[in-house]
């Protein structure tokens, strides 16, 4: 089981996936999941990428700080892995909370991303927009996922739930504070590399103004909106999603 310790202690679970020949790309999941919420994704980016995901510290199999963390931190922990698996340049995909870290990191090491993809997050929680609605307290998981995706598929929304058991409270605190005190939005007009913006339509948890928010301020960012798709696009849309990925890195290789 492939662990990276950080100076600070905290140690980071990771996979790899693909031909390590092949261009890298590093998934960045969202607040308090892990690699399996990947699962759907990452077989399909393997067949052309070599793929990296790991569990931010406190999720997964990874360890939660003892300590509130900035996104910094975050960001350096990918900086990290990169570096563990002796890679220059990756592309870098974050979603939701992962977006976020893939963003600072854009930012604070345009010369170690070959592309960002920032995929159902926000520029910032000061200039967020608010999401759209709370879910009935009776179905919270309709805060995730499309309510035509949970009706016509309760069997996935069923598995999905149930992989959700390495949830770890103290490390999606330490997420929570983190992003509740980062804000990129001025900083928006220095990135510098390639950009997608990726969201869906539905998504009940961040509203995909802010990936149009992003799009309009980032230069050059291209947006693509997943109709129908909720929160959790890479379920619900995972063949459109990973074949807009994989296109956008496509015209992007060198």
């Amino acid at each position: 089981m492939p662990i990276l310790e950080r100076p600070d202690g905290a140690r980071l679970y990771y996979e790899v996936a693909g031909d390590p020949r092949r261009p890298p790309i590093v998934l960045l999941e969202g607040l308090g999941g892990d690699v399996v919420g990947w699962r759907r994704t990452l077989p399909h980016l393997a067949a052309e990428l070599f793929v990296i995901a790991y569990d931010h510290r406190g999720n997964g199999r990874s360890e939660a700080p003892p300590e509130p963390t900035t996104m910094t931190t975050y960001a350096e922990d990918g900086l990290a892995i990169l570096d563990e698996l002796r890679l220059e340049r990756a592309h870098v995909y974050g979603q939701s909370f992962g977006g976020a870290v893939a963003l600072e990191l854009t930012l604070t090491h345009p010369e170690r991303v070959r592309t960002a993809i920032l995929a159902a997050t926000h520029p910032g929680s000061r200039h967020a927009m608010p999401a759209p609605g709370r879910a009935p307290k009776d179905r919270p998981w309709l805060q995730r996922y499309s309510p035509a995706f949970a009706q016509a598929h309760p069997d996935l929304v069923r598995e999905d739930l149930g992989l959700q058991g390495r949830r770890s409270p103290p490390g999606e605190r330490r997420q929570w504070e983190a992003m509740r005190d980062w804000d990129a939005y001025e900083r928006l007009g220095e990135v510098v590399v390639p950009t997608l913006v990726l969201h869906g339509s539905e998504d009940r948890l961040m509203h995909p103004d802010n990936a149009r928010l992003l799009a309009e301020r980032i230069p050059g960012a291209e947006l693509v909106i997943l109709e129908g798709a909720g929160h959790a696009y890479q379920i619900e849309a995972a063949e459109e999603a990973d074949e807009v990925v994989l296109d956008f890195v496509r015209r992007h290789r060198s």
